[in-house]
């Protein structure tokens, strides 16, 4: 029954390689969750075979999806089956699959948070109840709300504070940053906390952002992944970490403003679409910076 069900679900599609995957990844574009760095070192890190699918036209390789079991791959129902929960933290990702935009390829791996751009490239998705909140540039935010964030900026570094890029880090000490300032400002363990070490090495060159430090502490940290497709940027804002007694400075506030804002000029010097991503739109201090856009599921 299970191998009739396999079938199904890949009739018209067939097996590829981690290669062709990535080459048509690179090729069409994708978003963090699918970039194919992130589900191999993932799959990995939770030892869960990925089988990649490709689908053609005219012996030309259109689409291609990576998939654990009838779902797509890093699912988080896959996880919890295998007894990992919590393993890894990429949020409630936008997946955005590789594809020509007219492949029209049938998707029938069970699949959530698909953005609209999957729209003409993959059939079968259906409206989700849920919507991401996605980053709006820096010119559609109010004169006033900028000019608070540079003042809280300028009495941050006024008091001494420091701003650091992420970069300047190994991957042992963002881990241990992240973890300490989440548990900081939650009263409970991140996430992944305790393989965040070595899920951050393996990402570590997808990370952008910066650091905030106050009298040589970190004060406010963010996990945030980029990775470039050849019409738009794709980011995701996992989550961060502040330090409740430095609330004043307002620094989880300052380091949004700073790392939305590189982002930005970053995307617009390349001439590509940004597509950065603060996860479920599902908070109110996201209505500040995001604008509510639909996505879908399979």
């Amino acid at each position: 029954m299970l191998n009739h069900l396999k079938a199904w679900r890949e009739r018209g599609w067939a097996v590829i390689d981690a290669n062709e995957y990535a080459h048509t990844w690179q090729r069409f574009g994708g978003s963090v969750a699918t970039h194919p760095l992130v589900v191999e070192q993932l799959a990995e890190l939770a030892q869960i075979p990925v089988r990649y699918l490709g689908w053609r036209q005219g012996g030309e390789l259109v689409a291609a999806v990576p998939t654990w079991g009838r779902h797509l791959a890093l699912s988080k129902d896959v996880l919890k089956r295998h007894g990992k929960k919590g393993l890894f933290d990429l949020g409630n990702a936008e997946l955005i699959l590789p594809a020509a935009v007219d492949a029209a390829a049938p998707l029938r791996h069970a699949g959530r948070y698909l953005s609209e751009l999957n729209h003409g490239r993959f059939e079968g998705l259906k409206p989700q109840a849920e919507q991401l909140a996605m980053a709006r540039p820096h010119e559609d935010l109010s004169k006033k709300f900028r000019y608070n964030q540079r003042r809280e900026l300028r009495l941050l570094e006024e008091a001494g504070g420091v701003v650091r890029p992420i970069t300047d880090f190994s991957g042992a000490e963002i881990a241990a940053m992240y973890c300490d300032l989440f548990q900081r400002r939650w009263s409970f363990p991140a996430t992944g906390a305790a393989r965040m070490d070595e899920v951050v090495e393996r990402l570590r060159e997808l990370l952008i952002g910066s650091v905030l430090f106050l009298e040589d502490k970190p004060i406010a940290i963010q996990l945030i992944y980029r990775v470039e497709s050849p019409e738009w940027i794709s980011v995701e804002y996992v989550n961060g970490g502040v330090d409740p007694e430095t609330k004043a400075f307002s620094p989880g506030s300052v380091l949004s403003f700073l790392n939305t804002q590189a982002a930005w000029e970053d995307a617009n010097a390349r001439g590509k679409a940004l597509r950065f991503s603060f996860g479920r739109a599902d908070r109110e201090y996201k209505d500040r910076w995001c604008n509510p856009v639909p996505v879908y599921q399979a």
